[in-house]
């Protein structure tokens, strides 16, 4: 190991996409953001870049007969990426969207975007290859949450049930009760996190044949 070299001449592989979300700093400018990347950083000129050039997850799908359509859509959303899309104008772009990707707007967005992603859903909500090759990106925890039970609610048929999360905070070997105190109910049924339910979640069962858990094992 060399003291002289980068890492002490150790490979190091960084992976990454400049052209997705960049570092967060906290009321930082335009130029605290390009400064806080690596290719800022003073290790950057002992660095060798290799570039990725084949979209892998088109090659999957080289025969499917919709594979024009998503070449041309993957190759708009490089183009954007790589800043030759739209007229820039004092270093930002405006972008327009081409009218097949819009969904008309209604008096239920939320309806609109269900359907137009999940169509049929109350038919064949059950095939697992039709969830999986489907899915929703939402800005917002709360959109997520609305999604959800509007597409719970989509199916009457099964029973459903609410459950509860734990609100209240266990105390330590101390008697004291501070933290209990500290945070109530209400705060703590306010806490949101990406990937974990709602503290109230409600969830509606599918009633299955025993047999067909099986054959999932």
């Amino acid at each position: 190991m060399s003291e002289q070299q980068t890492f002490g001449g150790k490979t190091i592989v960084f992976g990454g996409d400049f052209r997705q979300i960049l570092p967060v700093i906290p009321k930082g400018r335009r130029q605290d953001i390009v400064n806080s990347t690596i290719n800022s950083s003073y290790i950057w000129e002992d660095c060798t870049v290799l570039h990725l050039t084949k979209n892998m997850r088109l090659q999957s799908m080289i025969h499917d007969s919709g594979y024009d359509q998503i070449f041309e859509f993957s190759k708009w959303i490089e183009s954007i990426g790589d800043g030759n899309a739209g007229d820039e104008q004092d270093g930002y772009a405006e972008v327009i969207i081409p009218d097949d990707m819009l969904l008309s707007s209604s008096e239920d967005p939320i309806a609109t975007i269900v359907n137009s992603t999940y169509p049929d859903f109350q038919k064949i909500a059950n095939e697992l290859s039709y969830l999986q090759e489907r899915a929703i990106l939402a800005p917002t925890l709360d959109v997520v949450d609305s999604i959800n039970e509007y597409m719970t609610a989509m199916n009457p048929s099964s029973e459903s049930r609410t459950y509860l999360s734990s609100d209240k905070v266990e105390n330590s070997d101390c008697s004291s009760s501070f933290f209990g105190d500290l945070h109530s109910p209400e705060f703590l049924n306010k806490i949101r996190a990406s990937g974990v339910p709602c503290w109230n979640t409600g969830l509606r069962l599918r009633h299955t044949k025993p047999s067909s858990f099986y054959d999932r094992f």
